[in-house]
C-alpha cells in the first residue's frame, strides 16, 4: 500500500512537472512567434506574498510594490499547481491508466483546468473574470485556453513517455 501511494505520488510529480515544462516550452515559442508576453509569474508570486497582509486583489497586480523573492514563489507554486493537476488526472482516470494513457482524458483535465485563470487568477490579478479587462478579451481568452489546452497535451505526453520507458 505505502509503496503504491509513493509510486502514484512521484508518478503524479513526474506527469505535472512533464506537462507544466511544455506549457512553458508553448509560451515561450508563441512570444517568439506571435510575440505574446507569457505570465510573469513573479506577479502571481507577489499576489500570494500579499495574502497573509489581508490583500486578496489587485487592480492591477503590477501596479501594487514588488516583494522579495516574489519571483520564485511564482514559480514554485506554478509548478506545484501542475503537479496538482496531474493528481487530479489520476484520481479521476485511476492508477491503471499510467500503463495505457490515453489523449482524451489529459486533454480533457488540461482545457478544465482554464477554470482556474478565468475564475481565480486573472480576476484577482486585475484583469478581470476571464480577462474582461484586458485590451482584448477574446484574445487573451483564446491563448489562456490554448496554454492549458498545451498543458492538457502535455499530461498525455508525459504518460505516454513514462509508459514508454517503465
Amino acid at each position: 500500500m505505502m509503496q503504491t501511494l509513493s509510486s502514484n505520488a512521484a508518478y503524479a510529480l513526474l506527469l505535472g512537472i512533464g506537462a507544466t515544462l511544455l506549457m512553458d516550452l508553448w509560451s515561450y515559442v508563441r512570444q517568439r512567434l506571435l510575440g505574446v508576453r507569457p505570465l510573469d509569474y513573479g506577479l502571481v508570486g507577489r499576489w500570494l506574498a500579499y495574502l497573509p497582509r489581508g490583500r486578496w486583489s489587485h487592480s492591477p497586480i503590477a501596479a501594487t510594490p514588488a516583494v522579495r523573492g516574489e519571483r520564485a514563489l511564482g514559480w514554485v507554486v506554478h509548478y506545484a499547481i501542475g503537479i496538482a493537476f496531474g493528481v487530479l488526472l489520476l484520481s479521476i482516470v485511476g492508477p491503471d491508466w499510467r500503463h495505457r494513457p490515453t489523449l482524451l482524458p489529459a486533454l480533457g483535465v488540461g482545457l478544465g483546468t482554464v477554470v482556474a485563470p478565468f475564475l481565480i487568477l486573472q480576476p484577482v490579478l486585475g484583469s478581470g473574470l476571464a480577462a474582461c479587462r484586458t485590451p482584448d478579451p477574446g484574445w487573451a481568452r483564446l491563448h489562456t485556453l490554448l496554454t492549458h489546452g498545451i498543458f492538457g497535451l502535455g499530461l498525455y505526453g508525459s504518460a505516454a513517455f513514462l509508459a514508454w520507458i517503465r
